[in-house]
């Protein structure tokens, strides 16, 4: 059962956020990384929950105490009413530019002919950038102030659909007390973790999207 709901976008220190909730939760935290090895069970009912088809969310969650990240944040509307005890966090930059500047070096960096994603992985994205930037192309650069007014829309119905007192903005570098003080726990001893600069996540989706190729490619293994 998740006791954590993250609403923010990738590329908003989301796996930073996983790792201190996995210490602050002492159980593991969904997020896209886990993706590359649940490719069995997370593109599909992803893809089909983008498409009003809603899975069995304890079973996509079995095991996870948390969610972050996409595809899990999304349906972060989804997943609050589905969880009504969870405390639902916004991680976010300090503005659009920030943002857009890093999740375009990163996860919508050009890494070859999309032809060789499996089609569901494919699909999926597809269907969570529409759902979060309705009626935007990530890949039209005169598409910017478009996607830049669909981000402030984005966190403005978040902020909208989950009440104040459920909600925690955290914005990256907040640290411990946050987090802590919404979920009642002490703060740890160990410093809050800092993790996934753009190189190192540029380092760790390649060495991942190759292992996935090499199992076969098929949307049915281990891909992202």
């Amino acid at each position: 059962m998740l006791r954590v709901i993250g609403a923010g976008l990738p590329r908003t220190g989301t796996m930073t956020l996983k790792n201190a909730l996995e210490t602050l939760l002492g159980a593991p935290c969904h997020h896209m990384a886990e993706v590359f090895s649940r490719g069995e069970i997370d593109p599909p009912a992803f893809l089909a929950a983008a498409q009003g088809d809603t899975p069995d969310w304890d079973e996509v969650f079995a095991g996870y105490a948390a969610a972050v990240d996409w595809p899990g944040s999304a349906f972060y509307a989804e997943l609050a009413e589905y969880y009504p005890d969870a405390i639902v966090v916004l991680s976010r930059r300090d503005s659009f530019a920030t943002w857009w500047k890093s999740a375009n070096n990163t996860i919508f960096k050009d890494r070859g002919s999309e032809e060789s994603a499996p089609p569901t992985w494919t699909a999926m994205v597809d269907a969570i950038w529409e759902k979060t930037f309705p009626g935007t192309d990530r890949k039209d650069p005169d598409a910017v102030e478009a996607i830049e007014a669909a981000y402030h829309r984005y966190h403005d119905q978040v902020r909208e659909t989950i009440p104040a007192g459920r909600l925690v903005e955290f914005e990256t570098g907040a640290g411990w007390q946050p987090l802590c003080d919404a979920l009642g726990l002490p703060i740890p001893k160990t410093p809050f973790p800092h993790l996934n600069s753009t190189a190192d996540f540029n380092a760790m989706t390649e060495e991942a999207l190759a292992a996935a190729q090499s199992d076969g490619g098929s949307g049915d293994s281990d891909d992202k």
